[in-house]
């Protein structure tokens, strides 16, 4: 079970102004220690994690859930503040407790995020670097969808697979060749904001039963990516997809375009679990390039 290390209690204990009472800790972070921080003043949820390994990892965080918190009608918990010292670093968020899901969530959680998607910007990517998983994610600005998601997305993984010999040249080469094909493949889109990490476990419930977004990789993409990484590992209802496209309908044919955008989250999960992956790549890829 772990304990926050005592320096850092010294400097949470300063930048809350309040005793540390109690921690109960949370299971199933890879990354991070997490739990629920109560003090003399309020509860909070606190993560923490090697400060050395994972370089500013938090205020990259806190940076993204500040950005979408003003242009999102979904719940996202409010940043406390992010604090360090030399070996650790930690976020202190809003400590929102779960229920259960409400009966209209999926309806409410894909309208909300058609309306988060409408938020656009002058280019594709963003004015900081920040995180996907333990991976760093690169967002220098791009007009061209198609260029950022090849320079920023894409080549990025691939370099770093094939530096720890989990790829080879032949299948690199492979997704290479279908960037020429891109442009025919991938419909012309504005920016739009998206969470950037849209998995079943970074969707929580807040105390009302409704949607709540954590651990964002915020980035300003093709919309179609966010919903293509839905369908990537399941968990979503249909409901969540009907909502959706209630709202923003998505353009013709979709569904033959999302395993193109999912080829990044599995090439970062590549690089962040092993081979395993590996074959997915290939299947994609394969058929495209004939």
């Amino acid at each position: 079970m772990p304990q926050i290390p005592n320096s850092l209690v010294t400097q949470l204990e300063a930048a809350l102004q309040a005793r540390i009472l109690k921690f109960n800790p949370t299971s199933g972070g890879c990354i991070s220690n997490s739990g629920e921080l109560i003090t003399a003043t309020g509860t909070y949820f606190l993560k923490w994690n090697d400060a050395t390994r994972y370089p500013a990892m938090f205020q990259a965080e806190a940076k993204g859930l500040r950005l979408l918190a003003p242009h999102c009608t979904l719940r996202i918990p409010k940043v406390i503040g992010v604090t360090e010292t030399e070996a650790v670093q930690a976020i202190v968020l809003e400590f929102i407790k779960s229920v259960h899901r409400s009966g209209n969530f999926w309806e409410l959680l894909g309208g909300r995020l058609a309306a988060l998607h409408r938020n656009t910007a002058d280019a594709f990517g963003l004015d900081h670097d920040n995180y996907i998983g333990s991976l760093k994610q690169r967002n220098t600005p791009y007009k061209s969808w198609i260029d950022f998601f090849i320079e920023q997305r894409l080549e990025p993984q691939l370099a770093l697979a094939g530096e720890h010999g989990l790829i080879d040249t032949n299948l690199r080469s492979q997704v290479q060749l279908l960037y020429k094909k891109l442009p025919e493949l991938l419909p012309a889109e504005q920016p739009a904001l998206l969470h950037g990490d849209l998995w079943p476990g970074n969707l929580i419930t807040d105390e009302q039963g409704e949607p709540c977004l954590i651990d964002p990789a915020v980035y300003f993409g093709h919309r179609e990516a966010e919903l293509a990484f839905t369908r990537l590992f399941g968990g979503f209802d249909e409901t969540f997809y009907c909502s959706y496209q209630h709202v923003f309908p998505l353009q013709p044919r979709f569904e033959a375009r999302l395993n193109i955008y999912n080829l990044y989250p599995l090439l970062v999960h590549v690089n962040l679990f092993g081979g395993a992956y590996i074959n997915q790549v290939k299947h994609i890829v394969t058929p495209l390039i004939r």
